[in-house]
């Protein structure tokens, strides 16, 4: 191969991989759009709910022990969706967030929702605390919050809750120990 063949070919290289990266960059700053005007959306439904995720987690005790709980926006509407444990398996409750009744309880079987579950079941095996009681510490410290979604996990062999606040129409994230 000439030495020019070798100076083409490397700057052809060079020329795909910046545009690579500049793809790799658009598609990130896409899903950042995308995760923003999810949360705007959440921030601007969220009033409609007339229960808060402490009382999402006490009526969704029925399906089984909570292992998380969020409100998220599902196909432009405000969902309710509590995940649950009980004698071994998993249940995803989908909650009334006017009255806080049980819509229904599905099994979580297969894919990321049974993977998210396995891990946060395990996080609450070892939490001495329960979700309710650490998203009620987590409110207690501020009168101007309100809990969006509480996710436990497992960080450096201890069991924590992320607890989503929403604060002056912004979320922000409040990690607290379950143990």
């Amino acid at each position: 191969m000439t030495r020019r063949m070798m100076m083409l070919t490397t700057a052809g290289a060079i020329a795909l991989g910046f545009a690579g990266l500049a793809g790799f960059a658009g598609s990130n700053a896409f899903a950042a759009d995308d995760e923003d005007a999810s949360q705007e959306a959440l921030i601007k439904l969220l009033d409609t709910a007339k229960i808060n995720l402490r009382q999402g987690l006490a009526a969704s005790e029925q399906q089984g022990q909570p292992i998380s709980a969020k409100f998220e926006v599902d196909d432009g509407k405000l969902q309710l969706s509590v995940y649950t444990a009980k004698e071994g398996k998993f249940f995803e409750v989908l909650l009334n967030y006017v009255t806080g009744k049980v819509l229904r309880a599905e099994p979580i079987t297969e894919g990321d929702d049974l993977s998210a579950a396995m891990e946060q079941n395990e996080a609450m095996a070892n939490a001495k605390t329960s979700l309710q009681a650490v998203v009620d510490k987590t409110i207690a410290q501020s009168a101007n919050i309100r809990a969006v979604s509480v996710v436990p996990s497992m960080k450096d062999g201890h069991p924590i809750a992320s607890i989503d606040v929403l604060t002056y129409n912004q979320v922000r994230a409040i990690q607290q120990p379950l143990d």
